[in-house]
């Protein structure tokens, strides 16, 4: 059952929310070729303190896996996914980093990912990261009472692959709440019209994963890492958004002033 919140719980919500979103603009202020991602996991870490929160990746344990040791996911080029801060991973000019944070504050967690340009970075990444983040959105239009789960899976594939590009499609969004996962799944690929109606008071977590190439993935051995099969530039944008009466609100927000 896919949890509906009251509507003091989304402002509970959009505390947490905003903690992410200063995450990501702070962050956006120090990317630059030579910095490590360990560095921008301890500044990650320094702003939810700050904010009186906790991480919310930081300690995230699943079946199978070791407890993730960073406040962020911090993803380098064909990195998809859960890259682990490391003082040896240091940025380079035409680099994309996507930084995934989470953060629980009052109970409630607040997801946001963004994937960043290091430097001067190629027209192809740039192509990538635009149309990835585009399909964010076109998801989030899709996020309104009466519509399908599948309509906002449905519009954020047909972007993509309008693009010439594949959507990843071993990992997906999620329902947030009191937990940072909860239902529904929400994958980046489906057929309109099908799936749960939403209603108000529903809090997604969208997050389109796309391949410049094809969309197979592969864990490394940290069981954490997920990688493109064919080592293909990979781009990941996040927002956390409530679904009200009169349409979806992004919790997650503002969005650093970066053009693709």
């Amino acid at each position: 059952m896919i949890p509906i919140k009251t509507k003091e719980e989304i402002e509970l919500m959009r505390k947490s929310a905003q903690v992410v979103s200063e995450v990501i603009m702070a962050i956006a202020e120090q990317i630059r070729p030579g910095i490590t991602t360990k560095s921008l996991d301890s500044l990650a870490r320094r702003v939810i303190r700050k904010n009186r929160a906790y991480p919310s990746f930081l300690g995230y344990t699943i079946p199978g896996h070791p407890p993730y040791p960073g406040a962020i996911c911090a993803s380098v080029n064909e990195v998809v996914i859960h890259g682990i801060p490391s003082n040896d991973t240091v940025l380079r000019s035409g680099d994309i980093l996507s930084v995934d944070v989470g953060a629980r504050l009052k109970g409630y967690h607040g997801d946001r990912a963004f994937t960043f340009p290091v430097g001067e970075i190629s027209e192809e990444a740039r192509r990538l990261l635009r149309v990835t983040r585009e399909a964010l959105y076109k998801g989030i239009e899709q996020a309104r009472p009466g519509n399908r789960l599948g309509d906002i899976c449905h519009a954020i594939q047909r972007h993509v692959e309008s693009h010439g590009y594949s959507v990843i499609r071993d990992f997906v969004g999620h329902g947030i709440g009191r937990e940072m996962h909860e239902e529904p799944q929400i994958p980046n690929f489906g057929k309109p019209g099908v799936g749960p109606k939403l209603k108000p008071g529903m809090v997604l977590a969208i997050e389109p994963m796309v391949s410049a190439g094809d969309w197979r993935v592969v864990v490394l051995e940290d069981g954490w890492t997920v990688v493109t099969a064919d080592g293909s530039l990979s781009g990941h944008f996040e927002h956390t958004v409530a679904i009200l009466s009169d349409g979806p609100e992004i919790l997650t927000l503002p969005d650093p002033d970066i053009e693709f």
